[in-house]
């Protein structure tokens, strides 16, 4: 007789077999039958869209062709960060256009993020002065318009600063600042340039041809910062092993400023001033009014929004964060730089991307105080002399999501570093 104890037969039920039906009725191929259905629609929206375009231009004697592009320009661009003149094609001026785009988003940025940040922090101080001040400028700012402060500040540039004349003369009604190099006129502002005694010359890559002195530049920073990193690494892996952290201070300042100094000496890099020559200044860096104006215009007033998402970041720390950096010795300047920013910035960074995209795409009001951005070169100038709208909107609209896309992109990788990983 067995003791083991019979365990019943389970009936294993035949697989059924796909039938078209289940493509409908079956919960695990439905979901993907909609999504099918709705993207076949929208292409044959598209494809319809594409067609009824095609055919109008073709009842109005006009074809879909992107060789507007090659046809001499025939104009000329204020602020030129490449070669540039009116006898190069419209894809050459739109070029332009696009790196004035960039320049004055990147510079108005910076000037966001620097001004959000101290005033979303001394928005907290406890100074009532202090507070008060920084409340005042951020209702003040971004309850206005962005293109009312561009205005104002190109209105302030042009009418406000004195001539370049009134630098002439034994006794001159204006004079240069910092140490006479630096000249604020009502043309706009001139600062000095650095220039190479030994320039290494440019590189052709492709429509554009960067100096390599200054290419140069660029990769020593880049790996001064990673080689700064990797010290930084080394000193938080020896404090978690001994408890003690070494001094790297004078490690980081020898690594991020020795190569980039001993490669400008190397190169016998020197400022070049700019000097009043006739009826205006000549050398060194022109930064125009119209950049000025959009540069101040867009970084203060986004600035003022990105000061409530800090100080909005700030108050989501729990307060038991700062007590316990008092209790550590900890100042409150190093608690605020070391322990509460770097914990807000898990809240700062996703709204701040947006604030970002706003930056970019607002450098389209350049036309309101004549910046040659790609909006007044690309969709403006260029569109109304060859009567491609339809051509120039698209790339132009193409240009400007593949922009907001790098930095939404870019800024997502940051933000999937830095946020709380799930244990």
């Amino acid at each position: 007789m067995s003791t083991a104890t019979e365990q019943p037969h389970r009936k294993v039920e035949p697989k059924k077999s796909f039938t078209l039906s289940m493509l409908l009725y079956d919960q695990r191929y439905r979901s993907i039958t909609i999504q099918v259905f709705f993207l076949f629609l929208l292409m044959l929206a598209a494809a319809w869209l594409v067609d009824n375009t095609i055919n109008n231009l073709r009842a109005q004697g006009q074809d879909f062709s992107f060789r507007f592009l090659n046809a001499p320009a025939g104009y000329d661009i204020s602020q030129r960060p490449i070669e540039y003149n009116s006898q190069m094609t419209h894809g050459r001026a739109a070029l332009v256009g696009l790196l004035n785009t960039l320049i004055l988003a990147v510079m108005a940025c910076v000037l966001a993020t620097i001004l959000g940040v101290i005033a979303g922090v001394l928005r907290l101080s406890n100074n009532w002065i202090v507070g008060r001040l920084m409340t005042v400028y951020v209702e003040v700012f971004r309850n206005i318009p962005t293109l009312l402060w561009i205005l104002i500040f190109g209105a302030i540039m042009t009418e406000a600063m004195p001539a370049p004349s009134a630098f002439r003369g034994d006794d001159p009604s204006a004079s240069m600042l910092f140490n006479e190099s630096v000249a604020i006129t009502n043309r706009g502002v001139y600062i000095p340039a650095i220039i190479f005694e030994r320039d290494l010359g440019t590189v052709t890559l492709g429509p554009v041809s960067p100096s390599i002195s200054w290419l140069l530049v660029i990769v020593i920073v880049v790996a001064s910062v990673w080689a700064n990193k990797l010290l930084i690494a080394h000193a938080t892996r020896v404090q978690n092993a001994t408890g003690v952290r070494p001094k790297t201070w004078w490690k980081s300042i020898l690594i991020l400023l020795g190569p980039l100094a001993a490669y400008f000496i190397f190169l016998g890099a020197h400022l070049q001033h700019p000097e009043l020559r006739g009826f205006n200044f000549r050398d060194g860096v022109h930064l125009r009014n119209s950049l000025i104006a959009m540069w101040l215009g867009l970084g203060i007033y986004t600035g003022a929004f990105i000061a409530e998402i800090v100080r909005a970041g700030i108050l989501a720390i729990s307060r038991g964060q700062t007590e316990a950096a008092f209790a550590l010795g900890l100042q409150p300047g190093k608690t605020m730089r070391l322990v509460i920013l770097p914990q807000a910035l898990r809240v700062i960074i996703p709204p701040l991307i947006s604030n970002y995209l706003n930056i970019t795409k607002n450098t389209s009001l350049g036309l309101a105080v004549g910046y040659m951005d790609l909006r007044s070169t690309l969709g403006g100038i260029t569109i109304n002399q060859t009567g491609r709208e339809l051509e120039g909107m698209m790339l132009m609209m193409l240009i400007y999501l593949a922009i907001s896309l790098t930095i939404s992109g870019a800024l997502n990788v940051y933000n999937s570093r830095v946020k709380l990983k799930e244990r």
